[in-house]
């Protein structure tokens, strides 16, 4: 059992991004944030209160979703001319480690174009086109493109439009996508990490044996497979269960839900603790042998960026370690000068105990840079968290909360690299302090 439970927590990624895939590609043309394999389907607008259908949402970004099947060749990413705007597309192998992330901080904002090809393609390439290798052959683009609010949305679905992916042997022709085609028998009602949960050991074994034929294991995986191989996980070979030493077949029942109930258990261990905001691990996204932190993110966070892109911390309790409530009221004061340190923007958002947006009488769910914040005398800046609306000079800093437990998260888009900075420890997330 326990190697079995090994081998799930390092192939959870791998099959749930394919039971992610299947999902959001099953469709004739692109709807919400579901697409045929190889092409874009973009959100939008940003979701509300109302909105049930991922956790922790965002609002200060819209998405742009593409899966990719690079075993039919490359393909082409074109991206238009933001004009300066925040803009990122990360690029996230089966395994769920980014490999490329054109965006803002990488390329710039002018318009550019890349070949992204998959495992041992080799062949020529166009003038002035730039190569991304893939190790894998499945890839998720998770686009997110800033959003000022609701009155910026027509300038961000212009941009969207322009993000194109076109196969490289029809690139610079004429090219319409194709309808997708839909497997009327998927369930498209269970959400991925639920049906995931629901597996049995030998279904997720010959998942992950199949998965990893087109998406070879990252490098310095060896001593994980010389594991695997002993319950007959073998890279490039089916899994057949009938082989197995009956002991070792029967301990596989329950070995998904002893995985997932042991990477519950560690995750609280994860990251570290500042001021009571808890800091992701630095290794997100780019996560080599850290399995069980890979797995974690996977089934809470999939599509998670590189820290150096977007960190988010989130907080349960005040400054005194006790759970947030919205019988109280908060402030989350940043002295002059020391707003979280970023390169594009930043945000609060507050989330009911489930993790979802918090409805409230002025429809805000999240503060934001970019809005027209009141700043004390002395330059400092007071976000003000409660249930009542506070007084009227206030309100334009208030971040509503539900009348009883809630939670919030700190989103650092291209957080600085230079002192004072999140991502070594230089600046820290100030404390939720309890107003008397």
């Amino acid at each position: 059992m326990e190697t079995a439970v090994q081998a799930i927590i390092y192939g959870l990624p791998l099959v749930l991004t394919d039971l992610t895939m299947k999902r959001m590609t099953n469709v004739a043309h692109a709807s919400g944030i579901s697409a045929p394999l190889n092409q874009f389907a973009h959100a939008p607008v940003v979701p509300n209160a109302a909105f049930r259908n991922v956790v922790r949402a965002n609002v200060d970004t819209l998405y742009s979703s593409a899966f990719l099947d690079l075993s039919g060749g490359p393909l082409v990413l074109s991206i238009p001319d933001t004009k300066g705007r925040y803009y990122l597309m990360p690029m996230m192998d089966a395994w769920t480690n980014v490999f490329a992330a054109p965006g803002a901080r990488t390329t710039g904002t002018a318009a550019a174009s890349f070949v992204i090809s998959g495992p041992g393609w080799t062949g020529a390439l166009p003038a002035g086109l730039k190569q991304i290798k893939s190790p894998t052959a499945t890839v998720w683009i998770l686009g997110r493109t800033q959003t000022n609010g609701p009155q910026d949305y027509a300038a961000v679905h212009a941009i969207q439009a322009g993000f194109s992916l076109v196969p490289l042997s029809q690139f610079g022709k004429p090219y319409v996508p194709p309808i997708g085609s839909i497997n009327a028998s998927a369930d498209m009602k269970t959400p991925p990490v639920e049906e995931l949960e629901h597996m049995n050991g030998v279904q997720f074994l010959t998942a992950l044996a199949r998965l990893m034929k087109s998406n070879p294991p990252p490098a310095g995986d060896g001593p994980m497979l010389g594991n695997l191989a002993t319950i007959g996980i073998v890279p490039g070979q089916d899994f057949d269960a009938a082989r197995l030493d009956p002991a070792v077949a029967k301990g596989l029942g329950g070995a998904v839900q002893a995985a997932v109930a042991a990477l519950h258990k560690d995750a609280k261990q994860m990251g570290k603790s500042v001021n009571g905001w808890h800091i992701p691990p630095m290794n997100i996204g780019n996560f080599g042998t850290d399995y069980e932190t890979r797995a974690f993110i996977a089934l809470i966070a999939l599509g998670a960026n590189l820290p150096q892109d977007a960190l988010y911390p989130t907080v349960f309790v005040d400054g005194d370690g006790r759970p947030l409530n919205g019988a109280n009221r908060y402030v989350l004061h940043f002295e002059a000068g020391l707003t979280p340190p970023v390169n594009a923007f930043w945000s609060v958002t507050m989330y009911d105990p489930d993790s979802f947006f918090v409805a409230n009488p002025i429809n805000r769910y999240a503060i934001s840079s970019w809005m027209p914040l009141e700043r004390n005398a002395d330059g400092s800046l007071d976000i003000c968290i409660q249930h009542d609306a506070p007084r009227a000079d206030r309100e334009a800093n208030w971040l509503p909360a539900p009348a009883d437990g809630f939670n919030m998260t700190m989103r650092l888009y291209w957080p600085r690299d230079k002192t004072p900075s999140i991502l070594d420890g230089s600046w820290k997330p100030p404390a939720v302090m309890l107003v008397p």
